[in-house]
């Protein structure tokens, strides 16, 4: 092999990373400038959490830089098929051959004002499929559907249209109801242990407040009750209820162009350590992933310079009715404008309602694929999250 070959052959090799580079614009550094072993609980909302926990803000940030994490809803919890609460299964692993790296649950059968009685099973299940996730590394994240604690009726406004906020604050009538069901939530982390370890949380209250379907929602209370609504959340859960193992995760829904429309309503960087975006509607079928991408550049952009971590919190195709939907909108998405986004997460199957696709669907090849991107991450990719390197 002459000289000119091998140095013709090498410029070649370094042309196709760069355009490979160029295709999924993605920068790699190995290090985020002001974050360090030393300095990351100040940077956390919670400045005393658990080594466990601020190693998981500190693994999530650097990874943003060139890898997204998948996480999937109810992964080890529920499948497209009717199989609930099965130790083992999973309908991302039954496709891939891989878990996916996150792990959704929910606290609405948990935090809840329903006497204990009727929560010990929810929160036993929730208990070992969180412990389950963790034992394979994996990331757990929670959000909220909260019933509505003043009319004791569903967290969908349409089904229960009763104020409630302002009551539920401080001074209101129904505030120590919600003390309480914050109390439940409290008890169930401190539940959550592994070998004598607390196993971290992204706990995500309140999410979606932008449109109106919740009763948290933009047309139900005002901008300032919002606020205080997830400020008194997270100082009642960290000073009050000392819970050492919760990151906070904020997420309007995509009613957004603008910095200023995402953050209207933003309760303040003392109290939210992930930046998120709940989007289905711009990765419909027939739209462009371009538009979707431009809000996740400003919750990128956003989340760098107030030293937070940029997340795709909620998004899918409902039975993933495109085949090449998590290439050609997702993935296009995620990569796009250079944004460092730390997890994207899709909703959670069940049997006329799924957003991964099972073995034989016409969108297997392409999840596969997906999954094998080198920008995206699933378990079977994972380092330990829970400790800096």
């Amino acid at each position: 092999m002459n000289n000119k070959f091998v140095i013709r052959l090498s410029l070649l090799c370094l042309a196709g990373f760069i355009a490979a580079c160029a295709l999924h614009k993605k920068i790699e550094i190995t290090a985020i400038p002001g974050l360090s072993k030393s300095t990351v609980h100040n940077w956390l909302v919670d400045k005393d959490a658990t080594g466990e926990t601020a190693a998981l803000f500190y693994n999530l940030k650097v990874s943003s830089v060139k890898q997204v994490m998948f996480g999937h809803m109810e992964d080890n919890k529920n499948g497209y098929d009717g199989w609930r609460n099965t130790p083992g299964r999973s309908d991302v692993y039954e496709v891939t051959g891989a878990y996916p790296a996150m792990y959704g649950f929910d606290f609405g059968g948990i935090g809840s004002f329903r006497p204990d009685s009727l929560l010990e099973k929810e929160r036993q299940v929730s208990h070992d499929r969180v412990i389950e996730a963790y034992k394979r590394k994996g990331i757990v994240t929670f959000s909220w559907h909260f019933s509505n604690p003043v009319s004791k009726g569903s967290f969908y406004w349409k089904n229960s249209p009763v104020n409630a906020v302002s009551e539920i604050l401080p001074g209101g009538k129904y505030n120590p109801v919600f003390n309480e069901c914050l109390t439940k939530i409290a008890r169930f982390a401190a539940s959550v242990k592994y070998k004598g370890k607390l196993v971290p949380i992204i706990f995500r209250p309140f999410h979606e407040f932008d449109g109106d379907w919740f009763w948290w929602g933009k047309t139900h209370c005002t901008t300032e009750d919002y606020k205080a609504l997830y400020r008194y959340t997270v100082t009642y859960l960290r000073d009050s209820l000392h819970v050492k193992n919760f990151l906070y995760a904020w997420s309007p829904d995509c009613r957004f162009t603008s910095r200023e429309q995402y953050t209207e309503r933003y309760p303040g960087n003392d109290y939210v350590d992930i930046l998120g975006m709940d989007d289905y509607f711009d990765l419909y079928a027939g739209k462009s992933p371009d538009v979707a991408a431009a809000k996740l550049k400003i919750i990128s952009d956003l989340a760098l310079e107030q030293h937070k971590v940029a997340a795709f919190t909620e998004t899918g195709l409902e039975n993933v009715s495109e085949p090449d939907w998590y290439t050609h909108k997702l993935l296009k998405a995620l990569m796009a404008d250079q944004a460092q986004i730390a997890y994207v997460m899709v909703w959670s199957n069940r049997p006329k309602s799924y957003w991964t696709p099972y073995k034989g669907h016409p969108a297997e090849a392409d999840f596969i694929t997906f999954k094998n991107d080198p920008h995206i991450l699933f378990g079977d990719k994972m380092g330990n999250v829970y400790k800096i390197r």
